[in-house]
């Protein structure tokens, strides 16, 4: 067998997923058909549950030297903007960063980790059986066939995976398109913003560095063009003038494209060996810049569930709570960008329901709750049947200030760094250690809370999952802690030592 884990598209997602599983000592290939990483922007927000994943890896406090940081977001170019600041979270903060910049970073670091990138190689069948994946390959020498244990399709919409697995993409069509580009737009101050909606459409220019801007518009006379067709200079032009009533410059274009509004997911994630993740699992309007993020997110949940899968020690239903994991949130994430696509009409009604739902937003706890679910902040799985109930079971792990045995003071999401389980024990003695120690998957840690958190004071030991959500938490309460951690470590951890 050639590799553990292929992975076909190397965009984000791919490199994110293939950092991942190469850090769990996974033998993993990329097949990417571009020569380098793009060169465009796309998408250009980092959000900050992306943000926490990212510091969880140590790969954060690159993106951040590169990017910008800002603490608004929005929810369909509403006048009142989100406040992230008022997240719980150390990454209280979106980052506007290129998606060229992105990637080059993620490759940078999946490369570093052992992964293999095969650029200007284009995947032209995959075929899966009991014992493995036939990936058939062609490139400048020509083709040949890899063979893998696993295949994950992060090769976007129009996925090769996802339509030879055999699995469906229900949703529906486009009904309107919006234009996309990078401008140079000369009689703009630098670093100036519009955000504009009017009976002429919508229109939104943000600048990505001192003299070029990104440019989004819904021009009210082309916004039933097919987007399969190209936009044009004139047009570009055009449409600016339209929506804001000058061409306020123009006078170069880095880039322009035509996208819809259509909204479709995969019925499932997973056909035995074959995994979508990324455009290749859904596609919907970029409403709110989410979509990106939400694929890093998906990569996170799936690599360390692969990586437990070809070392062995992952029991049997890990696998699959990818999907039952990933699926509703990013059901839920279509239905908010389709609500997000509605408020985008300049009807007469729909402009009035803006003003009004702009004016309820100014309310703190409704502008948090918001916020929170374009964040990805909000994003928690079913707590572990198996596992006591505790009301931190299956919830985000947020970045807590800790104080460790010997004295040292640290940050909890470093300790993530390895991509490994983190056994965090506020109580603890020396005849209860156990042989937790000897996995080769989990981190043991002994730490005291620097500052009182109404979450975890109740709390005596938690799995935290190498994805940053909590396995399970047990109370102080728990008549027996050491068994339940034995038997929670066993259901999660395997049985396997080193």
């Amino acid at each position: 067998m050639n590799y553990d884990v292929i992975l076909i598209g190397g965009g984000p997602v791919g490199m994110m997923l293939a950092g991942e599983l190469a850090l769990a000592g996974v033998k993993v290939c990329v097949i990417e058909r571009l020569k380098e990483t793009t060169p465009y922007s796309r998408a250009l927000t980092v959000h900050p549950r992306t943000l926490e994943i990212l510091d969880m890896r140590g790969v954060k406090s690159q993106l951040i030297n590169t990017g910008r940081l800002l603490p608004r977001g929005h929810f369909a170019g509403l006048a009142t903007p989100l406040d992230f600041s008022a997240l719980d979270s150390t990454s209280n903060h979106t980052l506007f960063l290129p998606q060229s910049e992105t990637e080059k970073v993620l490759e940078e670091w999946a490369l570093s980790l052992g992964a293999e990138v095969w650029r200007e190689v284009e995947a032209l069948s995959v075929h899966q059986d009991e014992d493995g994946v036939d990936v058939k390959i062609a490139g400048p020498n020509g083709e040949t066939t890899l063979r893998a244990a696993y295949v994950v399709g992060t090769d976007g919409a129009r996925s090769l995976v996802r339509k030879q697995a055999n699995i469906s993409f229900e949703g529906t069509d486009a009904t309107f398109t919006a234009i996309l580009g990078d401008a140079v737009l000369s009689d703009l101050a630098p670093m100036s913003v519009i955000s504009r909606i009017t009976e002429k459409g919508l229109v939104s220019i943000m600048p990505i560095n001192d003299q070029i801007y990104r440019v989004l518009m819904i021009d009210m006379e082309r916004r039933n063009v097919s987007k399969d067709e190209p936009v044009t200079l004139e047009e570009f032009r055009s449409s600016i003038i339209r929506t804001t009533g000058s061409d306020l410059g123009l006078n170069e274009v880095k880039w322009m494209s035509r996208f819809g509004n259509a909204t479709r997911q995969a019925g499932r994630y997973r056909n035995g060996r074959l995994f979508l993740a990324g455009d290749s699992a859904h596609i919907h309007f970029p409403a709110g810049g989410q979509g990106m993020n939400v694929g890093l997110q998906e990569a996170m949940n799936l690599g360390w569930k692969l990586a437990g899968a070809i070392k062995g020690w992952a029991p049997d239903w890990l696998l699959d709570s990818y999907h039952t994991e990933r699926f509703p949130w990013n059901t839920a994430l279509l239905r908010n960008t389709e609500v997000q696509t509605l408020l985008l009409d300049v009807t007469p009604p729909i402009m009035e329901l803006r003003s009004m739902l702009a004016n309820l937003i100014q309310i703190p706890e409704a502008n948090y709750q918001i916020a929170a679910q374009i964040a990805a902040m909000d994003v928690h799985y079913a707590p572990d049947a198996e596992a006591p109930p505790h009301p931190l079971n299956g919830k985000r792990f947020k970045d807590l200030s800790l104080k460790l045995r010997d004295g040292q003071l640290t940050n909890s999401y470093p300790l993530l760094h390895k991509g490994a389980f983190l056994l965090l024990r506020f109580h603890y003695n020396e005849q209860d250690s156990g042989q937790w120690e000897t996995y080769s998957n989990l981190q043991v840690v002994h730490a005291s809370l620097l500052e009182a958190d109404a979450d975890w004071n109740d709390v005596h030991t938690a799995l935290i999952r190498p994805d940053g959500h909590i396995a399970w938490a047990i109370s102080l309460a728990d008549p027996n802690p050491m068994q339940t951690i034995n038997e929670g470590i066993t259901r999660w951890c395997g049985n396997i030592t080193d």
